[in-house]
């Protein structure tokens, strides 16, 4: 009985470190490694653009997603489009209004497995100010110590008060936009 009494407290500790889930990792978004891009229909035709300055850290673990987080945020002024007209109005009062609000934030709550390499990736997104709960399916792969993800969602951009005045309305930039993500993060 004395012996087992000393092996106690190893046996609990072990018991414990094998009955734990798995931890989540941390995954350091990769600059200059994917792109987080916008599409739109302005004038009845259509345009693409991205944001050349982003940065995040994603928490996940493919074996327990719904533990993981991500905060992810946008630099607003870093939007392009090539087009000089389109983007010298986007950091603008009635759209982005960058002076105001430099950034955009994407903070995922947790991850749902939808089978394979899907995932929804579930939490609020703050754009001039305001935050409304989305949802972001992923397709997310991992590969040695890289994270790649990538996945669609469109938005209205009124629900965030982008394109105000005479933007309210979608007689001239659609309400609709896209947005895509195609991005690498590092760690593991």
């Amino acid at each position: 009985m004395k012996a087992f009494c000393k092996f106690l407290p190893v046996i609990t500790v072990a018991g414990l470190l094998l009955s734990n889930p798995a931890f989540a990792a941390d995954w350091t978004l990769a600059p200059g490694k994917g792109t987080l891009g916008f599409s739109g229909i302005q004038t009845g035709k259509s345009f693409d653009g991205h944001f050349q300055k982003y940065d995040g850290i994603i928490s996940f673990d493919p074996a327990h997603p719904e533990s993981g987080h991500a905060r992810i945020t946008v630099d607003m002024a870093s939007a392009a489009t090539n087009d000089s007209q389109r983007d010298g109005a986007l950091p603008g009062h009635d759209w982005f209004d960058t002076k105001t609000f430099p950034k955009a934030v994407f903070e995922v709550s947790t991850f749902r497995a939808k089978g394979g390499n899907a995932y929804d990736a579930e939490g609020t997104l703050t754009i001039k100010g305001i935050s409304k709960p989305v949802i972001l399916p992923l397709n997310i792969d991992i590969s040695g110590s890289d994270l790649h993800a990538k996945g669609h969602l469109q938005l209205v951009r009124s629900a965030f008060n982008v394109g105000a005045g005479p933007w309210t309305t979608g007689q001239w930039v659609a309400l609709e936009v896209g947005v895509n993500v195609d991005v690498t993060a590092h760690g593991g």
